[in-house]
C-alpha cells in the first residue's frame, strides 16, 4: 500500500466515499478487524466516527464521542500514535490525522497483532494522507461539516463559522498560530482570520456590535472588506481604511472593533493596528504582560479618524494572545488569564487556545453572554526554527523545551 495509491483511490471515489475507500484498503492490506476515521468537532471537544471498514464493538457512545479523559484526547493533544490491547485478541492503534497543526481527526485500527515499525510507518503515512483527502474533499460535500458540529447551528452561527479560516490552526517554520471561538447563547459576531504570504503572515480578530444575525452580517461586511483589500495588495493601513469605509457605507450605523497584526517573514518586524479592541497579552520568559498600543476608532464610526500602524515588540520565543471582550467580561473576570497562559505555555497553540476558551466556558457555567475568541501565536523567529513535517514539531523549539523539561508540542 503506497501513499500515491491511497490518494488515487480516494480521488477515484465520490467525495463522500473517499474515506471509506482508504479504510477498506488499510483493512485488506493489514488484515485489520476494523478501520475508521474520526473527525473532530469545531470546539475540539468530541469526535464523530466517519469512514468505517469492518465492525468491532468499541464500547463507545453511538456516533459522537466526548474526548475529555479518553485515549483519543491523548493522541490529539500529544500528536503521537497510541498502541494498546483492544480486547478479544486484537490490538488497537490510534493515529493523529493532522495537517500543519490542524488536528482534523484520528485514524483508528484494530489489528490481529502488535504492529512493527514498518506497519506503524504505513499507518502514519496513511493518516497524513487522510488529512489531505479530507481537505481536498470537504469543499464538495457537507459530510465533514456535519461531523464537526456538536449541535445544530443557528443561522447567525452558520454565517459566523463560514467567516473563519478553513483550518483553525497553521504551522510554519517561523510560527504556529491557532484560533478558537465559542459562540454566546446569542451569537455576538466574533471572528478571526489569518493568511500567509511570501513575505508576511497577517492575523486579525474582530468583534461586531450586537447579537445574532445582525452581528453576523456586520462581521461578514468587515471580514469581506479586509480580505478584499488584502488580496488586492493594499498596504496595512489601507486595509483598515477600506474596512472602515465599508462599515460606514453599508453597516447601517453599526460598528466593529478589531486588531490587525502583520509580521514580516523576512526580518521579523511586526506591525499592529488597534480599532477600539481589547489589548493583547504577551508571554515572554515566563511573564505575561498586556501590550498597550494606541487605540483608534472601531470600524464604522462616523467621525473623522485615521488608523495608525504601530510597531509591536515581538521576539523569538514569545507567545502572543489576541482576544475579544468575551474573554474579559462578567464571570470571566474571576479567571486569571495571565496565570493560565503561564500554566499552558508548554502546550501547542491549538491546545492552549482551547484550554483558555474552555476555562471561560466553565467560569460562566456553559452559558456565555458574549462570544469568546482567542488567537494564540507562537513566534519562533525568521532564522531560528525548522519544521519537521512528519511530527509537526519545530525542531529548535523542541530542543529548547527538552532543555527545560517541557513537553514538546506535536503537529
Amino acid at each position: 500500500m503506497t501513499l500515491a495509491g491511497a490518494l488515487a483511490a480516494a480521488e477515484t471515489a465520490a467525495p463522500v466515499e473517499s474515506l471509506d475507500v482508504v479504510a477498506r484498503m488499510l483493512k485488506e492490506h493489514l488484515g485489520a478487524a476494523a478501520v475508521s476515521f474520526l473527525i473532530t468537532d469545531f470546539t475540539g471537544g468530541s469526535v464523530v466516527r466517519l469512514g468505517v471498514a469492518g465492525s468491532v464493538d468499541t464500547d463507545e457512545p453511538a456516533r459522537r464521542i466526548p474526548l475529555r479523559g479518553t485515549l483519543y484526547d491523548d493522541v490529539i493533544r500529544t500528536q503521537r500514535p497510541s498502541v494498546e490491547d483492544g480486547g478479544e485478541g486484537v490490538v488497537r492503534v490510534v493515529a493523529p490525522v493532522t495537517n500543519r497543526g490542524d488536528a482534523i481527526g484520528l485514524l483508528e485500527l484494530f489489528l490481529p497483532a502488535a504492529p512493527g515499525a514498518e506497519v506503524m510507518r504505513e499507518i502514519g503515512e496513511t493518516a497524513h494522507a487522510l488529512a489531505y483527502i479530507v481537505i481536498a474533499n470537504r469543499s464538495f460535500t457537507d459530510v465533514y461539516q456535519w461531523g464537526r458540529r456538536t449541535v445544530p447551528l443557528s443561522l447567525a452561527a452558520e454565517i459566523q463559522h463560514r467567516l473563519l479560516p478553513a483550518s483553525l490552526t497553521c504551522e510554519a517554520a517561523q510560527f504556529a498560530v491557532a484560533g478558537a471561538l465559542e459562540p454566546a447563547d446569542h451569537v455576538g459576531g466574533d471572528t478571526f482570520d489569518y493568511v500567509i504570504d511570501r513575505d508576511a503572515v497577517q492575523l486579525s480578530v474582530t468583534d461586531a456590535m450586537g447579537h445574532d444575525v445582525e452581528a453576523a452580517l456586520l462581521a461578514t461586511l468587515v471580514v469581506g472588506a479586509l480580505r478584499r483589500a488584502r488580496r488586492a495588495g493594499a498596504d496595512f493601513a489601507e486595509q483598515a481604511r477600506q474596512a472602515d469605509q465599508a462599515m460606514r457605507d453599508h453597516g447601517r450605523q453599526g460598528y466593529v472593533t478589531g486588531q490587525l497584526l502583520r509580521i514580516s517573514l523576512i526580518d521579523g518586524t511586526a506591525e499592529f493596528i488597534n480599532a477600539g479592541h481589547p489589548w493583547p497579552l504577551r508571554l515572554r520568559n515566563g511573564e505575561v504582560r498586556e501590550i498597550t498600543p494606541k487605540v483608534d476608532m472601531p470600524f464604522g464610526f462616523h467621525t473623522p479618524h485615521t488608523y495608525r500602524v504601530q510597531s509591536l515588540d515581538l521576539r523569538p520565543g514569545d507567545r502572543l494572545v489576541m482576544l475579544t471582550d468575551g474573554m474579559l467580561e462578567r464571570n470571566a473576570g474571576s479567571l486569571d488569564l495571565a496565570d493560565l497562559m503561564v500554566r499552558t505555555r508548554a502546550l501547542h497553540p491549538r491546545e492552549a487556545a482551547r484550554t483558555l476558551i474552555a476555562a471561560i466556558v466553565d467560569a460562566n457555567k456553559g452559558h456565555l453572554q458574549d462570544d469568546a475568541t482567542v488567537m494564540c501565536l507562537d513566534w519562533h523567529g525568521v532564522d531560528q526554527s525548522r519544521r519537521n513535517a512528519d511530527t509537526g514539531a519545530d525542531l529548535a523549539d523542541a530542543s529548547a523545551r527538552s532543555r527545560t523539561g517541557q513537553t514538546t508540542p506535536g503537529q
